[in-house]
């Protein structure tokens, strides 16, 4: 779990990062102390989950939420309890009062694991939704080229358009998308065959493939270009 503190009292900050050590599944991957620093952070970072105090300076945490256009899983901390009712209102996980105790820390960490396990990127209706902090991306699965894995995320490839970086598993993908027309050519790559315009042997350990839709073509390793003709072979009446 990626996750952002949002304080503006470094003493916060740290006592925080020293409670989420105790959760090996929480990655730290960044601070801020105001507004502008955090827009900033979590456009860069791309956090699932945000812990936030109310009071940022000349700011408020409530002035973050309004400025970011689709904002991640937010979890207030702060030492002002009056402000819980207008937390919820929009729809922070949590509400933490300082100073943190593990235990509730714990379980706010929990509810945010379900609502993580929750989400799916689709609407019900085929189209699938691929969601970042700054777009969100409707597409038909037709119109996907080819998806890549990137440690936690996958770099989805929509045919003519830039990709999208999501934080999912290609495993996800892979259990969403249907088979055929797509393809798993190894641990990182994905592709759509009925995009597959032309196959290019460059050495017995390599091929590049063209695909419709996507600007650059794509490079295989022995393994992956062996598995893609053995499924054309297949595919053969």
């Amino acid at each position: 779990m990626r996750v952002l503190i949002v304080d503006d009292e470094p003493l916060a900050r740290s006592a925080m990062r020293r409670l989420l050590a105790a959760h090996p599944t929480v990655e730290i991957v960044g601070e801020a102390d105001s507004t502008q620093q955090a827009i900033s952070a979590i456009e860069r970072t791309q956090p699932q989950l945000v812990f936030l105090d109310i009071e940022l300076g000349g700011s408020d945490g409530f002035d973050l939420l309004a400025a970011l256009e689709r904002p991640p899983i937010v979890v207030f901390v702060t030492a002002y309890a009056e402000h819980a009712v207008e937390a919820f209102a929009v729809d922070a996980v949590d509400y933490l009062l300082k100073p943190v105790a593990p235990e509730r820390l714990a379980e706010s960490l929990a509810r945010v694991e379900r609502q993580l396990a929750q989400a799916a990127p689709t609407t019900g209706s085929g189209i699938i939704e691929l969601k970042t902090p700054k777009r969100t991306v409707l597409a038909q699965a037709a119109e996907i080229v080819a998806l890549r894995a990137d440690g936690d995320f996958t770099r989805v490839h929509v045919a003519d358009q830039p990709e999208v970086m999501i934080w999912r598993t290609l495993a996800h993908f892979e259990s969403l998308l249907p088979s055929p027309p797509f393809l798993r050519l190894g641990r990182s790559l994905i592709i759509n065959r009925d995009r597959l315009r032309n196959i290019e042997t460059q050495s017995r350990a390599s091929a590049r493939i063209t695909l419709q839709g996507m600007a650059e073509p794509l490079i295989l390793g022995r393994a992956a270009a062996a598995r893609l003709r053995e499924a054309l072979i297949d595919d053969k009446p």
